[in-house]
């Protein structure tokens, strides 16, 4: 009778100790799953941050200010535009009417300027 009342001290103490290191893993686990939902909080937060400040800096107002300023860019007008055929010649973009030419030619197309020349 003895032995098996030692056997159940030994069982029940097993438990006591299992049970105790199982409520430690669980509180470690609570407080490392709390830990991680603030942080995911944190750089939602973060993420809306620089989602507004990302649509701020793509303004038009503010891309043509920064194009004006630092590239020196203009607004192009018919006088500084010029058009430029497919065989690399040059087409003035306000020229009076010239004669109708013999062959056909490439449409024009024109290109950016940038900056004063």
């Amino acid at each position: 009778m003895i032995r098996l009342n030692l056997l159940l001290l030994i069982a029940v103490l097993g438990s006591a100790i299992y049970l105790v290191h199982t409520q430690y893993m669980s509180r470690q686990l609570f407080t490392e799953l709390h830990r991680v939902e603030l942080e995911t909080r944190r750089l939602e937060l973060e993420q809306d941050r620089l989602q507004v400040e990302k649509r701020a800096q793509a303004t038009p107002l503010r891309i043509e200010k920064l194009a004006k300023e630092q590239l020196k860019m203009r607004t192009t007008t018919p006088a500084i535009t010029q058009y430029v055929r497919q065989d690399g010649t040059v087409i003035p973009a306000v020229a009076a009417p010239a004669p109708a030419p013999a062959a056909v030619t490439a449409p024009a197309r024109p290109v950016a300027t940038r900056g004063a020349h």
